[in-house]
């Protein structure tokens, strides 16, 4: 008994007081992110700030049409061109008209592409940015549309154009159709050359398939993130059919950068001002 008293418990459970319950304040949800590649826990609106590039590894986290429009034009220069198409099902493939249903609504964009004109640090220029949120980027009958369409009109309006490319590829859902946008807007862009205007390829993460394979290889200058993914196939893919280990880094972009496939990879910080000093270049 007397053993008993002096032993001490195992633990003591705290009950909160029944007030303090319900006056539990919750956290707001995406204040917080986690980089994919280092694994730091990143303050959204830190994140923003850094162009959403991570502080601590240099991680370029993907980026909606809307943000990267806001991050390289002029603030209120930028005129959309084209918005009104929209994608049909040509080959009434199953559930291809939902996907696409539900991939306008979660970006609120009626396609993969955004293209227009803005300007950059004052110079004038068509642009065209991809945006891998919508069903990976991928490109069918509107986005080569849209991209031929936006050189069309660069070429009337003597104008450079500047595409970011992001992309899983040509869109297996319209099958032949989509393989027809490579030689498509490959084609626009022979003119834009005869034209002699300038073209600049901005690579992004990640640029695969039909698109790497088509005009955004054929860039005069050709500019890419760091980090990003830069191929026709994916490097597993290749893994398996050659049955060979890749070499480390194998087709990420410094990769590129070392075989003479990019000219210069640039921090998305920079980004702006390194196309602004290469219109300034052109215009001379």
């Amino acid at each position: 008994m007397v053993l008993e008293i002096f032993r001490k418990p195992k633990y003591v459970t705290v009950r909160p007081e029944t007030a303090r319950d319900s006056e539990k304040r919750d956290i707001p949800e995406g204040l917080w992110v986690k980089c994919t590649r280092c694994n730091e826990i990143l303050y959204t609106k830190e994140l923003e700030k850094n162009f959403k590039v991570c502080q601590k590894c240099n991680f370029h986290f993907r980026l909606g049409a809307r943000e990267r429009i806001r991050m390289t034009l002029d603030e209120g220069s930028f005129k959309e061109y084209d918005n009104e198409l929209t994608t049909v099902n040509p080959l009434n493939f199953p559930n291809y008209s939902e996907k696409v249903a539900a991939a306008q609504e979660a970006t609120g964009l009626k396609e993969a592409v955004v293209t227009g004109e803005g300007t950059i640090d004052g110079f004038p220029v068509v642009v065209g940015i991809m945006d891998s949120h919508f069903i990976m980027g991928s490109m069918g009958s509107v986005v080569g549309e849209k991209i031929a369409r936006s050189i069309e009109r660069a070429i009337e309006k003597k104008l450079p154009v500047i595409i970011f490319s992001t992309s899983g590829g040509a869109r297996m859902q319209e099958g032949i159709l989509s393989l027809m946008q490579m030689a498509k807007t490959a084609a626009a862009l022979a003119k834009l050359d005869e034209a002699g205007l300038l073209f600049v390829s901005v690579l992004t993460d990640p640029t695969t398939g039909g698109v790497t394979a088509s005009f955004a290889s054929l860039g005069d200058v050709i500019i890419a993130e760091p980090g990003a993914l830069i191929g026709f196939t994916g490097p597993r893919v290749i893994e398996q059919t050659i049955r060979q280990k890749l070499p480390e880094g194998f087709q990420r972009a410094e990769f590129m950068r070392q075989h003479g496939m990019v000219d210069m990879i640039v921090n998305r910080p920079q980004m702006k001002e390194t196309l602004a000093k290469i219109l300034s270049l052109h215009k001379r």
